[in-house]
C-alpha cells in the first residue's frame, strides 16, 4: 500500500523537460563554435606559429595582430582559455542556459586551438552532459 502511494505522488508532479535548443539556436550555436574555431586557427597558424610574423612581431612591428598575439600567447601559457571554458560549462552544468553554453561553446573551441586542448576537451564533455539536466523553469 506504501508503493502505491509514492507512485501516485511521484506520477503527479510533471516533469520538467531536458535542456534542448531550438533549431534556430543550433544554428547559431553551430556559427559561434565555427567563428570562434576559425579566429583560433587564424591567430594560432598565421601569427603566432607563423616565422616571419613572430619574428616581425618580436622585432616590434606595432599592429593590431602582434598586440593580439602577446595577449594570446599570455592566456595560453596561463591556460586561461581551458579554465574558462571549463567553468563555464560547469555553471551551464549547474543551470542550463543558451548563453552559458554558447560561451562555454566559444571558449572551449577556442582552447581546443590554442593548447588548452585537455582542459577545453573536458569542457566539452561537461556541455554534453548538460543535454541530460532539466531546463530551467520559466519565469
Amino acid at each position: 500500500m506504501i508503493d502505491s502511494v509514492t507512485d501516485i505522488s511521484s506520477e503527479s508532479r510533471p516533469r520538467r523537460p531536458l535542456f534542448r535548443p531550438s533549431a534556430r539556436a543550433i544554428n547559431w550555436l553551430l556559427v559561434i563554435g565555427f567563428v570562434s574555431l576559425g579566429y583560433g586557427m587564424y591567430l594560432r597558424y598565421m601569427a603566432i606559429e607563423h616565422p616571419s610574423m613572430g619574428l616581425a612581431c618580436d622585432g616590434g612591428l606595432p599592429t593590431w595582430l602582434c598586440a593580439t598575439r602577446k595577449l594570446v600567447m599570455v592566456l595560453f601559457n596561463n591556460l586561461v582559455f581551458g579554465y574558462f571554458a571549463l567553468a563555464v560549462a560547469l555553471l551551464n552544468l549547474v543551470r542550463p542556459s543558451l548563453v552559458l553554453f554558447a560561451l562555454a561553446l566559444a571558449a572551449a573551441a577556442f582552447g581546443l586551438v590554442m593548447y588548452n586542448a585537455g582542459l577545453s576537451a573536458l569542457a566539452i564533455a561537461i556541455l554534453a552532459l548538460s543535454f541530460a539536466r532539466p531546463a530551467p523553469e520559466s519565469a
